[in-house]
């Protein structure tokens, strides 16, 4: 296939092009190189693409709509995978220009793009923050996500509207995926690893929010990219079918993807301390605007559509983001 992957300067874009790529489809990835995060740690995801001769780069910011527009005039692709995004529930509190430009305004330019190019699937990033304020654990897609705790989780949900129109309307068909706290290597340093890793080894306390009451369904990047490819190859039909019961009668699905172990947040610390070989310094702080308590994902319809459970122990993944990071930070 010919895939546009947004965001593929991204901790997931970078990630998916680079599986995508492996396994012979031709990637034009897109980003901003916005400079939310440290924009050098960008760059040398984007350096690894390069090396591939598949691999194609074009700095478009997705909120430019004649940007967009005029990538979806000179490319054709067979499918797109929005990963592009304002990420982040705190920052929203203090930018929200930010969201509504990125995840509404450039989300609507990519589905006028794929309107009109004949994409065939269009696959794009969700959260379990749509989930906001509702106490019933474990998150099922059935459940009402009308409560947002934060902007992002608003502008997220709106994609997931936005996109049922279209693939209602123009047959477009569209699946979106609730991620649930993604970590792992080449990962964003605004998250709790770079947080956590960076903190322990400066002899640093680390905030602990919710005075440590917290639980989050962690998920390992090679999961979430193992997930993304299989919904990308099984675009959804009009009307479903018996392993994947529609929701709507429009060609349109969400599914979450988490690892189906929530993780309390004292033990997530716990596992970065037995990595490290260091006791971490704790700073207790309360429940920051836009955060939830818990967050725990119910996998069964992803599993029942294509077959595929994450479970990757979050043992394993933190031992190997510390790994990468000591390597790559040389420390």
């Amino acid at each position: 296939m010919r895939v546009l992957v947004t965001g593929a300067a991204g901790f997931i874009g970078a990630a998916l092009s680079e599986r995508l790529l492996a396994r012979g489809d031709a990637v034009v990835g897109v980003d901003n190189l916005d400079d939310y995060y440290e924009v050098a740690l960008k760059e040398a995801r984007l350096a690894r693409l390069r090396e591939h001769a598949a691999f194609a780069f074009e700095r478009v910011d997705i909120a430019d709509r004649a940007a967009m527009q005029a990538l979806f005039e000179r490319e054709r692709f067979d499918a797109v995978v929005n990963l592009a995004a304002q990420a982040g529930v705190r920052y929203s509190v203090a930018h929200p220009e930010k969201y509504i430009d990125a995840n509404v305004v450039g989300f609507g330019n990519v589905l006028e793009g794929c309107r009109y190019g004949g994409v065939k699937h269009l696959v794009y990033a969700s959260t379990s923050s749509v989930y906001g304020l509702n106490s019933k654990l474990p998150f099922s897609e059935d459940d009402n996500v009308d409560h947002p705790a934060s902007l992002y989780a608003a502008t997220k949900k709106a994609n997931e509207l936005m996109a049922h129109t279209y693939a209602h309307l123009f047959d477009l068909p569209c699946t979106g995926l609730r991620f649930f706290t993604v970590y792992g290597p080449w990962g964003r340093p605004d998250m709790s690893p770079f947080l956590f890793v960076r903190a322990m080894l400066a002899g640093e306390p680390i905030k602990v929010f919710n005075h440590g009451n917290m639980q989050r369904d962690f998920t390992y990047i090679d999961d979430i990219v193992e997930g993304v490819v299989r919904v990308l190859d099984r675009p959804p039909a009009r009307g479903g079918s018996a392993d994947t019961p529609a929701t709507s009668s429009a060609p349109w699905r969400v599914y979450n993807i988490g690892n189906n172990e929530p993780v309390p947040l004292m033990r997530y610390i716990e596992v970065f301390e037995r990595c490290l070989g260091l006791k971490a310094k704790l700073d207790l702080q309360p429940l920051q605007p836009g955060d939830v308590v818990a967050t725990a994902a119910d996998i069964e319809r992803l599993d029942a559509a294509v077959g595929f459970r994450p479970a990757t122990p979050i043992e394993e993944g933190v031992r190997r983001f510390v790994e990468w990071y000591r390597a790559y930070y040389r420390c």
